[in-house]
């Protein structure tokens, strides 16, 4: 696109220097025929020969469609030609279009201490809109190709993010298998291993979900039934037994129909976008405690999945940036949970992820509106 506007831009460049050549060399020759047309005129010996070359002259200044306009030294117009309206000499128009000539051009002195008010040629007014013309073009394209540059440098950080990420999955995958065999014989060892074998195997399915969702980063997102109450109990269910339960205990409960209404999405990045939202209630708990509701309200053809805590809210500094990459008021977070969520509903479900907030001390509603699917 950048190319194609540079090439336009050359073309109107040529075609307004080509056009502007040809309007000097016709105004020239103009010029060099109205001069031997005054010396021919003043070398004619005929009678009344001078007179018929200065009204033949003036027929022809008059054809050049100038705009013109003599006063005299009262300021009251004594002659007019190529007058956008029809007006006599008298008409108080013609006394005020000279002004709005010499707003375009000064006035000269004439005759008699008068003054002519005169405009542009219609030529003049060629070459100004091709200024602009190539004007609004060069603004165009340096637009364009600031924008293509942004472009650009987004899609490489995304392709060297999306590297990253598959390079994750595969790493982690050597370690995944070992530690299976391990879990394998400690669950057939001693009985009160059994119970660390069982945290263990849950541990280690969680890691293998989170190879999963990072070897879906750059793939085209599934388009599966998804339950969103099957999916907030899941996501319950795994952090219930991980939750502060002594000095500053944190609670979580859901609030959903028994199956919960369905949605057309990817269920391994959806549930993602759910654990970084609870995450975020987590953290927000940490050190004082609370409680975190997960709730699943149908509305109309949208399903809104809620997660609300009753921590110290979101200052209103941030609120503006909470969901760009690198935002966080946690000690040593990386600011990346809100932002993928964010990008999971919004980006790959054409969903909507906002903040629900009145005050900075009345807790977090995170909200994600989703499109509803075929029951």
């Amino acid at each position: 696109m950048v190319l194609a506007l540079v090439v336009v831009l050359g073309g109107v460049s040529l075609w307004q220097a080509w056009d502007i050549a040809g309007l000097l060399r016709g105004e020239a020759r103009e010029t060099s025929r109205l001069f031997g047309r005054v010396v021919g005129g003043l070398s004619d010996d005929r009678p009344g020969a001078d007179t018929e070359t200065l009204l033949e002259l003036v027929r022809e200044i008059r054809e050049r469609g100038i705009p013109l306009i003599t006063t005299d030294s009262a300021g009251r117009p004594t002659a007019s030609a190529n007058l956008p309206f029809a007006a006599g000499l008298d008409d108080p128009r013609v006394a005020a279009y000279a002004v709005e000539l010499d707003r375009v051009n000064p006035p000269i002195a004439g005759p008699g201490k008068g003054l002519i008010h005169f405009g542009s040629l219609p030529a003049a007014r060629r070459i100004n809109l091709l200024a602009v013309l190539q004007l609004c073009l060069l603004v165009t394209a340096v637009a364009v190709g600031i924008w293509a540059y942004r472009t650009a440098v987004r899609r490489d950080r995304e392709r060297l993010w999306v590297a990253m990420a598959r390079e994750s999955a595969h790493q982690l995958g050597t370690p995944l298998m070992s530690a299976d065999a391990w879990v394998e014989r400690l669950d057939i060892g001693d009985p009160r291993t059994a119970t660390i074998a069982t945290q263990l195997r849950a541990d280690l399915e969680r890691l293998h979900r989170v190879a999963q969702r990072f070897e879906r980063i750059g793939r085209p997102a599934r388009r599966d039934r998804v339950s969103l109450g099957v999916l907030a109990e899941k996501v319950a269910a795994y952090f219930t037994p991980r939750l502060p339960r002594h000095d500053h205990p944190v609670t979580i409960q859901v609030r959903a129909p028994a199956s919960g209404p369905v949605v057309a999405g990817d269920p391994v990045l959806l549930e993602w976008a759910l654990e970084a939202l609870v995450r975020n209630s987590v953290d927000a708990l940490s050190g004082r405690g609370g409680t975190i509701d997960v709730s699943v309200v149908t509305d109309g053809g949208t399903v809104e999945l809620m997660v609300s805590d009753d921590g110290p809210g979101v200052s209103s500094e941030i609120r503006a940036t909470l969901f760009e990459p690198g935002v966080t008021t946690k000690t040593g977070g990386w600011g990346i949970g809100l932002a993928l969520a964010k990008r999971i509903i919004e980006d790959v479900h054409h969903g909507r992820l906002e903040l629900r907030q009145t005050s900075a001390a009345a807790g977090a509603t995170f909200v994600a509106e989703l499109p509803r699917g075929a029951e």
